[in-house]
């Protein structure tokens, strides 16, 4: 046996656990992303009036957790020994371009909310006149536009693949098509989840910058603002840049070597599905924080520019 066979072998073994595990993972999220993305939604629509930017991305962001969500138990099911995809080809495209959608979704809104932020706290006055909520819907809708845009090809790509007796639904593409997918899978990296780190990264070190000068800011208030960029950039740090940075690692090895893959890398890209799926049951997180007022934030700040703000001028995005 040749080491590229061993190593094959190896990769295959990885795989058979890594599914093992996927499944119970998977059925554990359904009911805590339900129960976490409805309880959301429900809070911003019966208790939060008025609606403002912060919020209405929040919404959105929502409503794309929900959305995959409700496709976790068909995944459970397929992942659950023998790995065995049973709805046919229309629901395979379907769940791979659902699942791309709320990732990249959540990265676009979670990049809003960071902005909405960066212009509330650094630029308060600002914020009051330009950031309304009509623009945050219109905002909305084109990013929602951009998504479907963005995600698309993944419903050319998506295919069944027979294995033995079973068949399996891709979530990338046939090694037939693995040249031209590559090159999609990079745009996506860099367009969908690249581009809004810098944008995201870069407010939260303004965000921070400014909150640490303010001397109107309390500390513990300072330790709130600290805690929601920690989870806006742990988001990334833990689920969305592995997950991008490995799958194209794991996807140029493969062709490369002709379809065969790297253990290490392999293993590692697994571990990161699992923990990108995990975003929508940390959004819930980030619900709690953009509902707890920062209105006291805007005031200090608004008073360190020498004016007082409007009654409804608050910042909770």
């Amino acid at each position: 046996m040749t080491p590229s066979s061993v190593e094959q072998s190896a990769c295959n073994l990885s795989f058979s656990m890594w599914q093992e595990h996927m499944w119970p993972i998977l059925a554990l999220e359904f009911p805590l992303a339900l129960a976490g993305n409805a309880f959301a939604i429900y809070r911003f629509v019966a208790c939060e009036r008025p609606w403002h930017a912060g919020i209405v991305y929040s919404f959105h962001l929502a409503v794309s957790g929900l959305f995959y969500a409700l496709s976790l138990p068909f995944l459970a099911a397929y992942y659950y020994p023998p790995k065995h995809w049973r709805y046919g080809l229309a629901l395979c495209k379907l769940e791979r371009f659902l699942f791309s959608c709320n990732l990249y979704g959540s990265i676009f809104f979670l990049t809003c909310i960071s902005l909405n932020r960066y212009v509330g706290i650094v630029h308060p006055f600002l914020a009051h006149r330009r950031l309304e909520p009509r623009q945050a819907w219109l905002l909305s809708s084109a990013g929602w536009l951009l998504v479907a845009i963005l995600c698309a090809p993944t419903l050319h790509f998506s295919e069944l693949q027979p294995q033995g007796n079973r068949t399996e639904c891709l979530g990338s593409a046939t090694e037939q098509q693995l040249h031209r997918y590559l090159p999609y899978s990079l745009v996506l990296a860099v367009l969908g989840c690249g581009l809004p780190f810098l944008l995201t990264i870069s407010s939260y070190a303004a965000i921070l910058r400014t909150v640490c000068r303010n001397p109107h800011l309390t500390p513990p208030e300072k330790q709130q603002v600290g805690r929601l960029v920690g989870v806006g950039v742990g988001l990334y740090a833990i689920s969305y840049l592995p997950y991008h940075t490995l799958r194209n690692l794991n996807l140029g090895q493969r062709l490369a070597a002709g379809g065969s893959c790297s253990l290490l890398i392999h293993s590692a890209y697994q571990l990161s599905k699992v923990l990108v799926t995990l975003n929508i049951c940390a959004h819930p997180v980030l619900y709690g924080a953009l509902a707890s007022s920062m209105r006291g934030w805007c005031s200090a700040l608004c008073r360190q520019g020498g004016g007082s703000p409007p009654p409804d001028m608050a910042l909770k995005g």
